[in-house]
């Protein structure tokens, strides 16, 4: 299997993971941008908690799944999104208003789109989870 996008990738191992009522899984392509991505959802309470491993120069997350969440995917291509655009995207990835979350990539950090929004910033979309 060729790794094409290690995020997309990542969320779908978890989607699989919480869809089979599994406890924990574990990510072998890791970076940093999945790491702020677990840390997203581990705020909103998404997962329980990941911890990342390190052996020769490999780094892997596990990550324990709370059973909380539906769905998660990666978005493909990341689209730029202005700070007064959310509303269009929700639409398209969220099942109804204030269920789930965008993660946004900003120029100050991975957050969520209401964080975002509350500061004013626009960025790239990179997935969804409810």
């Amino acid at each position: 299997m060729s790794l094409v996008d290690p995020v997309i990738d990542a969320l779908t191992i978890i989607r699989n993971a919480e869809n089979s009522s599994k406890k924990e899984c574990k990510l072998s392509h890791a970076s940093n941008l999945l790491g702020e991505i677990l840390k997203v959802a581990k705020e909103n309470s998404y997962i329980e908690s990941f911890e990342k491993h390190e052996e020769n120069k490999k780094v892997s997350y596990n990550v324990k799944l709370s059973g909380k969440m539906n769905t998660c995917k990666g978005v493909r291509p990341r689209y730029a999104v202005r700070k007064n655009e959310y509303e269009k995207y929700e639409k398209r990835y969220l099942p109804a208003r204030d269920v789930g979350l965008l993660v946004i990539s900003t120029s100050q950090g991975v957050m969520t789109h209401a964080q975002a929004k509350a500061k004013g910033l626009g960025g790239r979309i990179v997935a969804y989870m409810y």
